[in-house]
């Protein structure tokens, strides 16, 4: 070995240890712990606002025990925006949506005027009102699971779960003035039961969607369906999941739409170890599992939520099961196929436990969720995730 490279290897060396030091860690923090009187147990995805406030609901606690609207500052303290009572609605389970002057949106899954849930706002004042009250029965839909999307007048859309004309759930418009117009009837033969999430909606103003039950006849009720509904109230089915091992059954919440226009989403089971898959749909129709969740110790199992979506391609996500602990995992897909655990959920200490709604990712590349139960007194907790 000559002098030169002798005296060069300790500087190279040197200079790796350097970039060791200056490269962000990885890190995975409780920001807070839900404690019953401040919200329980949460379902949902969250929201940021530019200021960095964090915002979300719980299906249960507060004062009235029925759920909370929260919001939780950079320094973690949390601000009950809104306790349910019942009469304004009960159980908020699916995300909010925040309109450019700050007014957030949201549906209760039960409560209401008729018990059926309802369509709420919360202003920057804090002031909170119900814009509708689910009737119920054929004219109406019943039981939201799934948040709402907005289009440029101002209406909302959004599904329910059960009701409508056939009795599988509905998608529906509810225009400024309060007035709500179902679109659409689920019909368990082709489509039933939305799920989580929220539909999305392109430039168009089509929205997509998936449904738990209904498509083929493989699984019992149905193995669920992607579809689209047209401006013009056309319902397509894009996707009948086969269930089986060749591909997945019973997709939950939101669907995400890529520049090309492919979809992609996750199903909470089948696939080919029967754990659940990430899906992608061609804009012509053609299925493509990304990643078929092998459960144990070394993947996750069971994802309740979908996909989020960065500009190369990556999806990020959680899954109910499985992973270390088997209480549910945080997990990156990346472009090329290879999946990687960003966290296992332990329940220890403060962490949490079976995360059930989708991630929030900035752009900066940070992630936030919620996990359903865990934390320091085992209500549920929110987390953040920097890479």
């Amino acid at each position: 070995m000559t002098n030169s490279l002798q005296r060069g290897l300790p500087m190279a060396f040197a200079l790796v240890l350097v970039l060791a030091a200056l490269a962000p860690a990885q890190t995975f923090t409780t920001l807070y712990s839900f404690t019953g009187s401040g919200g329980a147990a949460p379902l949902g995805p969250l929201l940021q606002d530019k200021a960095g406030n964090l915002y979300g609901n719980t299906e249960v606690g507060g004062s009235g025990q029925d759920g909370v609207v929260f919001k939780l500052n950079t320094s973690g303290a949390e601000t009950v925006l809104h306790s349910f009572s019942g009469a304004d609605g009960e159980n908020p389970e699916a995300s909010l949506m925040r309109d450019s002057i700050g007014d957030l949106y949201g549906i209760a899954d039960r409560g209401g005027a008729y018990n059926y849930g309802s369509v709420f706002k919360i202003d920057t004042a804090g002031a909170e009102a119900t814009l509708h009250s689910f009737t119920g029965g054929t004219s109406d839909g019943c039981l939201p699971a799934q948040g709402l999307v907005t289009d440029k007048s101002g209406n909302l859309y959004g599904t329910t779960a059960e009701c409508g004309a056939y009795g599988n759930g509905t998608v529906f418009k509810l225009d400024r003035a309060g007035k709500s117009t179902i679109l659409h009837s689920f019909a368990r033969g082709n489509d039933s039961l939305p799920e989580q999430g929220h539909l999305v909606r392109d430039k168009s103003g089509n929205l997509y969607g998936v449904t738990y039950g209904g498509g083929s006849n493989a699984c019992n009720n149905g193995c669920g369906v992607l579809y689209k509904l047209g401006t013009n109230g056309k319902f397509t089915v894009l996707h009948r999941f086969a269930g089986g091992v060749s591909d997945g059954c019973h997709p939950y919440g939101t669907v995400v739409m890529d520049e090309a226009g492919n979809l992609y989403g996750t199903t909470w089971m089948c696939g080919a170890p029967g754990n659940g898959i990430v899906w992608k749909v061609s804009t012509g129709g053609k299925e493509t599992i990304l990643h078929s969740f092998a459960g144990g110790v070394s993947d996750g199992c069971a994802p309740y939520a979908g996909v989020v979506r960065d500009s190369h391609g990556n999806l990020y996500g959680t899954t109910w099961g499985c992973g270390a602990h088997n209480l549910g995992t945080v997990f990156k897909l990346h472009s090329d196929g290879k999946q990687t655990l960003l966290h296992s959920f332990s329940g220890v200490g403060d962490d949490g436990e079976l995360p059930y709604g989708e991630v929030l990712r900035t752009s900066s590349g940070e992630l936030f969720g919620t996990t359903f139960y865990g934390g320091s007194v085992g209500e549920g907790t929110v987390w953040s995730y920097v890479p």
